[in-house]
């Protein structure tokens, strides 16, 4: 069995709630998954303290991370840099990577980039981003478990509201169902929600956590915070 800690929207910055941070962490310490998913945005505006506050704050997990950007973690002010330089920030005080995988005999975690320096919110997956997902979904062992994690909700949902599909949405949904992916965990919303697939279409499970550390809650959630506690075993 493997055990994931699904949290998502850290905002560090301004919006950032820094005892829910030291709680997520202490319940990190105290029950030891295997994997900590964080499902972007974490940061509020991309600058470069607000990104090496992010790194500290995973490096005290015991537990290796997967993760993605948001829309969030592209400066939004900063239009050169936002044109020219989406990542710029984020490489030199997070993380060289953009997506960060975690892969064992018994679970595949894997991280695709929704976020894009041309859009202050929504997402997208072009062609590109789709095929390098597909290589490192195809390279997982046979009967491990697959997981995608990306920010934005790959598909329209009742759960979603006016957010509008994430562009590239339907060829990248029937990759994930070729692919046989069990779940994905998603963000962006700040609000959680679980949608499981009809029994009438193949496609994965999807698991939507909320803001975990920021007072941005919205809808439901407004006002609050989430996290998600997932077990995979070979059945279920």
């Amino acid at each position: 069995m493997r055990a994931l800690l699904h949290v998502s929207d850290l905002h560090f910055g301004p919006k950032h709630l820094p005892e829910l941070a030291g709680a997520v962490a202490a319940l990190a310490e105290r029950e030891r998954p295997d994997v900590v998913v964080v499902s972007g945005d974490l940061t509020q505006r991309a600058k470069p303290e607000q990104f090496r506050q992010a790194r500290a704050f995973l490096e005290r997990l015991p537990a290796p991370v997967v993760f993605a950007p948001g829309n969030h973690d592209v400066p939004l002010w900063r239009i050169w840099e936002r044109v020219f330089a989406p990542y710029g920030v984020w490489r030199r005080h997070f993380a060289p990577e953009l997506e960060r995988d975690y892969v064992d005999d018994e679970v595949a975690v894997v991280a695709v980039n929704t976020a894009h320096g041309w859009t202050t919110k929504h997402g997208r997956v072009d062609r590109a981003r789709r095929e390098r997902l597909a290589r490192r979904l195809a390279a997982a062992p046979a009967g491990a478990a697959r997981v995608v994690v990306a920010h934005h909700p790959v598909a329209r949902l009742p759960e979603t509201g006016a957010e509008p599909a994430l562009r590239g949405s339907a060829p990248l949904l029937r990759l994930l169902a070729e692919l046989e992916v069990d779940l994905v965990l998603s963000g962006h919303l700040h609000h959680s929600f679980v949608s499981l697939p009809a029994e009438d279409r193949d496609g994965p499970a999807i698991v939507h956590c909320g803001t975990t550390s920021s007072s941005r809650g919205r809808a439901p959630e407004a006002g609050g915070n989430s996290l998600v506690w997932i077990e995979i075993g070979a059945r279920e």
